[in-house]
């Protein structure tokens, strides 16, 4: 067999984003994924690229605002390389208010955010629903201008594609002997970890969507009642989702979807007689810690972890491929002490 300095176990996101930046950082990858592309959670439907709230400031949050940024000439580059859609759209976020307190506390995320934020992303208070027919009982959205959308399916397709035309092809099966391992395998890797622990380090939580036959493109995604609304590009909207750790079947959907339906119907009335696609059902990663847990597997020398994306792993995937990079290629952890392995164990 041939050799290979990276082998990358895993073609979701966090694989795909790992095998980017170990070839940009000169090394040789191969992807193997028995399933293909995009094969688990990352091809679900939805694709939203949202912060967490500007206040109570911790390293997650600061990780996630450098990869939303990093994300903006991020994914307009993996277009430009392969002619292909990644869906990605830096368009925002609209959230109604729904009482007093939430008002009064919006305003006060809006100062913070000046804060955190810095210039590259304003949270704001306004009275413009920028496009959406959605009520709201104060009159009252917030507008955060950090958010964006992605359709997962399409930008996991350009980034495997660009790969591809670096030599990075995915494969069902190791075809090289690799000197280096980074295991990115969603739930199933959380498992197989616990199965290595004396307890869980995490689980696979259960999540449903729906793509809808509603063109709303060109507007910014919306929130409300916990539900995210994502009008892609293609003239499609995906609508989800929920969030389960109890279920009998984990890619089947269920009555759960069609009353996370129901609510989104009754919240954004144009979603009425909106046709339904196509519906998804898969497993988020959760790490024990609710963060990305990355870094080397204990007892597996030259074996490394990138998981845990859970709800966040596109808007995090980016900077956790630059940082799974410099820590196989250059020994060099750039990633939060929080998010290593070994807090998990």
């Amino acid at each position: 067999m041939a050799s290979v300095d990276v082998s990358i176990r895993g073609a979701g996101i966090f694989g795909l984003c790992c095998a980017w930046f170990c070839v940009e950082g000169g090394a040789r990858v191969e992807i193997v994924d028995p399933n293909g592309v995009a094969a688990g959670v990352s091809g679900g439907l939805v694709g939203a690229l949202a912060p967490h709230v500007p206040e109570n400031w911790n390293v997650k949050k600061q990780f996630q605002l450098e990869s939303l940024l990093m994300a903006r000439d991020f994914w307009p580059m993996i277009e430009e390389l392969t002619g292909l859609s990644t869906g990605y759209a830096p368009l925002g976020r609209i959230q109604p208010i729904m009482d007093a307190h939430g008002l009064a506390l919006a305003r006060q995320r809006a100062l913070s955010a000046a804060e955190l934020w810095g210039h590259h992303a304003v949270w704001q208070v306004q009275r413009d629903s920028e496009g959406w027919q959605i009520e709201s009982p104060t009159g009252y959205y917030i507008k955060d201008t950090l958010s964006a959308h992605i359709h997962p399916r399409l930008a996991c397709s350009a980034l495997a594609e660009a790969l591809a035309a670096r030599g990075c092809r995915v494969s069902e099966a190791p075809e090289s002997v690799a000197g280096a391992t980074i295991w990115a395998t969603g739930a199933a890797g959380l498992e197989a970890l616990s199965q290595d622990h004396t307890s869980s380090v995490g689980q696979g939580i259960k999540g449903q969507a729906a793509l809808l036959a509603l063109d709303r493109s060109g507007l910014p995604q919306l929130f409300a009642d916990s539900l995210h609304m994502i009008p892609h590009k293609d003239g499609t909207l995906a609508v989800g989702s929920t969030t389960e750790r109890e279920f009998t079947c984990a890619s089947t959907t269920d009555e759960q979807l069609e009353t996370l339906l129901q609510r989104a119907r009754q919240l954004v009335p144009e979603l009425k007689n909106a046709k339904v696609l196509t519906k998804w059902a898969g497993l988020r990663p959760r790490a024990r810690s609710r963060a990305p847990m990355l870094g080397t597997w204990p007892g597996k020398p030259d074996h490394y972890i990138a998981n845990g994306g859970f709800k966040i792993g596109y808007g995090m995937a980016p900077k956790v491929g630059i940082a799974m990079a410099d820590l196989v290629l250059k020994g060099a952890q750039t990633y939060p002490a929080a998010f290593d392995v070994s807090e998990n164990y």
